[in-house]
């Protein structure tokens, strides 16, 4: 209702406003959230899951473990998205299940399983990359400016 205080409304419109809201759902936030939560923190924990296993079983250290562990998950998140499992998982959990690594790579699956139809370069590429193009833009500029915030108090604490 308050993007509709910028323009005036009809009685009529007014009296609907009034009505749709009394009709709208309450929402369950507490449910929400603890959906959200659970759900998120079981995609970290297989996150640490199989770290610990590149560590424990392929000889890596905890860094060198997180490269191929952020490829597991994104191939988990593309077969579970590509069975039509990760879109309920995300029905049931909300946010939950936009963990950023396995919620970006839903949604560029989503959109490339989308569009084949197509073709190869105009569907699935071309519409998979709206989404990753934005969001590879927003992380470069903002790594940038943040980068650049580290850099001058480095040097102004004296720092080489």
């Amino acid at each position: 209702m308050a993007n509709n205080k910028l323009k005036k409304l009809t009685p009529v419109q007014q009296e609907y406003q009034r009505m749709a809201l009394a009709k709208q759902p309450k929402r369950k936030t507490l449910r929400n959230v603890l959906r959200a939560f659970l759900t998120g923190g079981l995609i970290c924990v297989l996150g640490q899951a199989i770290t610990n296993a590149f560590v424990h079983w392929g000889g890596m250290d905890k860094v060198k473990a997180g490269n191929p562990t952020v490829a597991v998950l994104i191939l988990i998140s593309v077969i579970l998205t590509s069975l039509g499992l990760y879109d309920k998982i995300g029905q049931w959990a909300g946010a939950g299940s936009a963990v950023p690594v396995t919620g970006f790579a839903n949604s560029m699956a989503s959109a490339a399983i989308e569009h084949r139809s197509e073709g190869l370069v105009l569907g699935t590429g071309a519409n998979m990359f709206e989404l990753a193009g934005s969001v590879i833009v927003f992380g470069t500029v903002a790594a940038f400016i943040i980068g650049n915030i580290h850099m001058v108090i480095k040097l102004a604490m004296g720092g080489g």
